[in-house]
C-alpha cells in the first residue's frame, strides 16, 4: 500500500524493533555505556542524513550484545578496531556486536531516513518560503532512527553532538549552541558549517535532542538558585516569529524555576534551557534535556480562547518540571513512565495554581484530566496505573488517561495522604539520592514514607496496581426539622473490578445565600471501604447541597443524593466557586454517559447553564461534551432536531454574552461546527463574506477556515472555494485546514479521494493525515460512511503492520466506523476481534475501545428514547 522505501514503512517483520524488557535487562547487565560521539551531515538531500558513531562502552569479555540502529544503509561497523561486514551483523533495525572487550569502542557509519511522521528526525518544507526546518522526538524508542544507540533509558551516557548543516541554520541541542566553523561547500554549492557541541551530562537517549533549521529566536535568562544564570531561549520558524509571545513563556519559565527549584530543593540542572515550537508535532511537548521541543499550535495566529492559553501555560510548566523528575532522575524501565508524566501533570498544576495567573488550574485539572481518566478507566481496556510493561510495543498504547491523568489524579490523592509538606520533603530527599542516576517507583516510596510516618505498601496496592473507578454516594437521615441524625459514604466497585479503596475526601455543605451557592461547611476525613460512618456531621443542619469530594482530593466518581441534585440543577449557575460547579457538571456527564439519565436532559443542562460558567476550560469541556451527546447519546429519532435547537441556542448566547468575550469566540465555535439547517448555514455564509457581523466576534483567518469547512460539510461550498481561501492563507495552518475541508466534501466521490489518499497512498504527513481524518469523518449524514465501514476491517491489519505507531493509531481510531453507531458495528468488530492473532496487542487494545464507544453509545441511546 505504500511505495517500498517510503519513510513510513514500519518495517514490523523484523522483531528487532520491539525490543522486549527482558532482552533491555540483560543488556544493561552486561554493559555501562560512557559516552557516545555522533557526527551528523544534514546537506546530503531531502531523504537521508549521514549519521556516524563511535561509542565507548564497558561489557563482560567475551560477551555478545546489539546496538539499535534505524537505518537506511549501513556503510560500515568498526568494533575494537576489528571491521565487521555490514551485511552479516545489520538488518537495519540492530547491529550484531560479538566478542565484546572488557572496554570498547564502536564505530558505525551509516545513512538514516528522515520522517515525516513526528518520530525520529522529521523534516518539514515551510510552504510559505519553502525553507527547511527539522526536529527530533525520540520518546520511546526513536533515537535509533538518528544514531546508533543502545535504546533502553537505563543505558545513560554522555553525548556529543557534531552536526554538519547549512550556514544560515540555527542549530539546537542539549549543550549551549556552539559558534559554528564554516565547512567545505556542499555539492550543490551551498555554504555548509560544522556546530561542534560539548558533552552532555549522563543522560538517557531518549531525551537527547537536535533541532535545525532557518529558526528564530528571542532571548533572555533566569537567574538560578545556585546563583547562575541560566540563558533562556524561545524559537519558531521565520513565518511565525510575528506571532510569538516570547515574553509570556519568559515569565512563565521564571515562575516555574523559581516555584520547582524551592520545591524540590534543587537548582535547574543544565546549562541553559531553550523552548523551541515546532511543526508538525505528535504531542503537546517533550521534555529534551535543556532543549525542549512544543507544538507549533501553541503559537496563536489569531484569537483563541483562554483555555488555550492556560493549557500552554499549563505544558510550559509541565515540561519544566521534567529537567528534574525524567531527565536528572530517569525511571529504569518504561513501566514507570506513568510516574514520570504524573509527577510532571501534578506539579505543572500546583505552580500553575501558586506561583501564576493561572491559579483556578485545579478547575482545570477536574473538567479536563480528571475526565480523561475517569473516561479510560471505564474502558475495558484499563489497566492499573503501575503496568507491566514486557515490551516497546505495550509502551506506545500506555500514553493514555492511565499513565498521564489518573496517574496525576491518585499523585493528588497521595499528596492529601501522606500530607503536602511531607510529600514535597520525600521528593527533595528523593532528587538529593538519586541525581543523573535511573530509579524505579520503591526509591521515592521510601523516601515519602521515611517523610509521611505513614506506610504505602497497601495504599500502593490498593490505587497502584489495580484498575477501575469507585463510585461514592451519600447516604442521610434528617429528622423533622432537618437536623441529619445520621450520614454515611457508601463506596461501590463494578463487578469487573471489584476493589475498594482508601480515600482522604472533603465533604461540603452548600446553602443559597443571597442568590449564590456558597460553602457553609467542610468536613475532610478517610473513607475506606464499603461504608464510613461521618459522625462529624451529625447534628448539622441538612444543607441545600451536600457535595462529597469537594476540592477535588479524591479519584472517585461522585453520586448526588435525590435534593442535593435538585439543588444543582436548578443552581448549577449559581456555585459561588468554579470548582465545585465544576464537580458537578463532571457528575452529570458521568451520569449521562452512563445511560443514568436521558441525553436530550443534558443537553438541556448545558444550554440553560453554560452562559454563566466562568472558567474557559470547563466551557471548552462541556461544550466537546455536547457534541459528543449530540452525536452518540441522542436518540436516533431526535438526532436532528436536538442538534439544530442546540446550534439554534449557542447562536442566540453568542449574541447575548459580552461582545469580544472568550464564552463568545467559544459559542460561535461550538455554533460553526454543530449547524446544519440552512437556516444556520445561510447564516455562516454570511460571517464569512462579511454581510451579516457579531459584534465583537473577529473573523481571523483561523475563524474563516472554521466557518469555511462547516459550509463544506454543509455542502454549501466546494473544492474551488477551498483553493481560493488556501492561496489566501498558504500556510502550514493553512494546508492542514484545507486538508480538512477537502476531506468534509459531502460527495461519495470526495470521501473516496479522502480514503485513497490516507490509507491506500499513505504519503501525507502526521499533521495533514490528521486533518483529513478530521474531515473525512465530519458528514451531515452518516450514509456517506457506510460505503468504508468494511473498506475498513479489511484495511486496518495492514495499516498497524506497514504503517509507524503514530500513523497508525491516527487511522486505527479516527476512521472507525463510530458515527454508524448500530449493533451491527459491535457486531463486526467482535467479528474483527476474533480473527485477530495473538500478536496484535496494540491493535486489539484499540479495537477494543472502538467497540466500547459505540456499545456505550447504543446504552446512553437506549435511556434517550421517549
Amino acid at each position: 500500500m505504500i511505495p517500498a522505501g517510503h519513510p513510513n514503512l514500519l518495517e514490523a517483520h523484523l522483531p528487532g524493533l520491539n525490543l522486549t524488557r527482558d532482552e533491555a535487562a540483560k543488556r544493561a547487565e552486561l554493559l555501562n555505556v560512557e559516552s557516545y560521539n555522533v557526527t551528523l551531515d544534514l546537506t546530503k538531500g531531502a531523504k537521508v542524513f549521514g549519521s556516524t558513531t563511535v561509542v565507548r562502552f564497558s561489557a563482560q569479555a567475551g560477551s555478545s550484545t546489539f546496538i539499535d540502529a534505524i537505518t537506511d544503509a549501513v556503510h560500515s561497523v568498526t568494533l575494537n578496531g576489528i571491521e565487521l561486514e555490514p551485511s552479516d551483523v545489520s538488518d537495519g533495525v540492530r547491529i550484531q556486536l560479538p566478542n565484546l572487550g572488557e572496554e570498547n569502542e564502536l564505530t558505525i557509519v551509516a545513512d538514516a531516513p528522515y520522517m515525516n511522521t513526528g518520530e525520529g528526525l522529521h523534516r518539514f518544507v515551510d510552504p510559505v518560503d519553502g525553507e527547511v526546518y527539522l526536529y527530533t522526538q525520540f520518546e520511546v524508542p526513536d533515537s535509533r532512527r538518528m544514531f546508533a544507540v543502545f535504546e533502553q533509558p537505563d543505558l545513560k551516557a554522555s553525548f556529543t553532538f557534531t552536526i554538519t548543516a547549512p550556514s544560515h541554520w540555527d542549530v539546537v541541542s542539549n549543550s549551549p549552541t556552539p559558534t559554528p566553523v564554516q565547512a567545505d561547500a556542499g555539492e550543490d554549492g551551498a555554504a555548509r558549517s560544522v556546530w561542534e557541541f560539548a558533552p552532555t551530562p549522563r543522560l538517557s537517549s531518549y531525551v537527547t535532542a537536535l533541532i535545525a533549521g532557518p529558526y528564530q529566536s528571542v532571548r533572555s535568562q533566569v537567574t538560578s538558585s545556585d546563583g547562575r544564570v541560566v540563558p533562556l531561549g524561545v524559537f519558531a520558524r521565520k513565518s511565525l516569529m510575528q506571532y510569538l509571545d516570547a515574553e509570556n513563556i519568559f515569565e512563565l519559565t521564571r515562575q516555574g524555576f523559581e516555584f520547582f527549584e524551592a520545591q524540590f530543593g534543587c537548582p535547574y540542572p543544565f546549562e541553559k534551557y531553550d523552548q523551541l515550537f515546532v511543526p508538525e508535532f505528535n504531542a503537546g511537548a517533550m521534555e529534551n534535556a535543556g532543549a525542549v521541543t512544543i507544538l507549533e499550535g501553541y503559537v496563536f495566529r489569531g484569537k483563541v480562547t483562554e483555555a488555550q492559553v492556560e493549557r500552554r501555560a499549563i505544558t510550559v510548566l509541565h515540561e519544566l518540571a521534567h529537567m528534574w523528575f525524567g531527565d536528572l532522575v530517569t525511571m529504569r524501565w518504561w513501566n514507570d513512565l506513568w510516574l514520570n508524566e504524573s509527577f510532571a501533570e501534578y506539579m505543572s498544576h500546583l505552580a500553575a495554581v501558586e506561583n501564576t495567573e493561572f491559579d483556578r488550574a485545579w478547575t482545570t485539572f477536574a473538567s479536563v484530566e480528571k475526565s480523561w481518566a475517569y473516561r479510560q478507566d471505564q474502558l475495558p481496556t484499563t489497566h492499573p496505573i503501575f503496568a507491566e510493561i514486557n515490551s516497546l510495543q505495550d509502551v506506545e498504547v500506555n500514553f493514555d488517561g492511565i499513565t498521564y491523568a489518573k496517574g496525576a489524579s491518585v499523585l493528588r490523592q497521595l499528596v492529601a495522604w501522606v500530607g503536602p509538606g511531607q510529600f514535597m520533603a520525600g521528593v527533595r530527599a528523593y532528587f538529593a539520592k538519586h541525581a543523573w542516576s535511573n530509579t524505579e517507583l520503591q526509591d521515592l516510596m521510601v523516601e515519602l514514607e521515611a517523610a509521611s510516618g505513614r506506610d504505602l505498601d497497601q495504599w500502593g496496592r490498593l490505587w497502584l496496581e489495580t484498575a477501575g473507578v469507585n463510585t461514592l454516594a451519600p447516604e442521610l437521615t434528617v429528622d423533622a426539622d432537618g437536623t441529619i441524625t445520621g450520614f454515611a459514604i457508601l463506596q461501590t466497585a463494578i463487578t469487573e473490578q471489584p476493589t475498594l479503596r482508601p480515600h482522604r475526601l472533603a465533604v461540603g455543605f452548600y446553602n443559597l445565600v443571597d442568590g449564590k451557592l456558597e460553602r457553609i461547611h467542610r468536613e475532610e476525613l478517610d473513607v475506606d471501604g464499603a461504608r464510613t460512618e461521618v459522625p462529624g456531621l451529625v447534628g448539622r443542619t441538612r444543607p441545600d447541597l451536600v457535595l462529597l469530594n469537594d476540592d477535588d482530593l479524591a479519584y472517585a466518581k461522585v453520586r448526588l443524593d435525590p435534593e442535593s441534585l435538585a439543588t444543582a440543577k436548578a443552581h448549577l449557575k449559581d456555585f459561588a466557586s468554579s470548582l465545585p460547579r465544576t464537580l458537578v457538571w463532571g457528575s452529570a456527564w458521568d451520569a449521562a454517559r452512563d445511560g443514568e439519565t436521558p441525553a436530550r436532559g443534558y443537553v438541556d443542562l448545558i444550554l440553560a447553564n453554560i452562559a454563566h460558567e466562568t472558567d474557559s476550560s470547563v466551557i471548552l469541556v462541556q461544550l466537546r461534551q455536547l457534541a459528543t451527546t449530540l452525536t452518540y447519546f441522542v436518540a436516533a429519532g431526535h438526532k436532528q432536531e436536538t442538534a439544530i435547537a442546540a446550534a439554534d441556542k449557542l447562536w442566540e448566547l453568542a449574541s447575548v454574552v459580552e461582545p469580544g468575550s472568550d464564552a463568545q469566540l467559544q459559542f460561535a465555535k461550538s455554533f460553526a461546527q454543530i449547524s446544519r439547517s440552512d437556516t444556520q448555514l445561510d447564516r455562516i455564509q454570511a460571517l464569512l463574506e462579511g454581510t451579516e457581523t457579531l459584534a465583537g466576534l473577529t473573523i481571523d483567518q483561523d475563524m474563516r477556515w472554521e466557518l469555511l469547512t462547516a459550509l463544506v460539510a454543509g455542502g454549501r461550498q466546494g473544492q474551488e472555494r477551498i483553493d481560493e481561501e488556501l492561496t489566501r492563507d498558504n500556510t502550514s495552518n493553512g494546508q492542514n485546514a484545507a486538508a480538512q475541508a477537502k476531506a468534509a466534501i459531502p460527495t461519495p466521490e470526495a470521501k473516496e479521494a479522502a480514503w485513497d489518499s490516507i490509507v491506500v497512498k499513505g504519503e501525507l504527513s502526521n499533521a495533514l493525515q490528521a486533518s483529513a481524518v478530521a474531515g473525512f469523518m465530519r458528514v451531515p449524514d452518516t450514509a456517506l460512511l457506510e460505503p468504508f465501514a468494511e473498506k475498513y476491517f479489511e484495511a486496518v491489519p495492514g495499516i498497524v503492520k506497514e504503517r509507524t505507531h503514530a500513523l497508525a493509531q491516527q487511522i486505527v481510531v479516527g476512521l472507525y466506523p463510530a458515527q454508524l453507531t448500530t449493533q451491527a458495528t459491535v457486531d463486526r468488530t467482535d467479528a474483527f476481534l476474533a480473527e485477530l492473532p495473538e500478536d496484535s496487542a496494540a491493535l486489539r487494545r484499540m479495537m477494543l475501545e472502538n467497540r466500547d464507544a459505540v456499545a456505550r453509545a447504543l446504552r446512553a441511546r437506549a435511556a434517550d428514547v421517549g
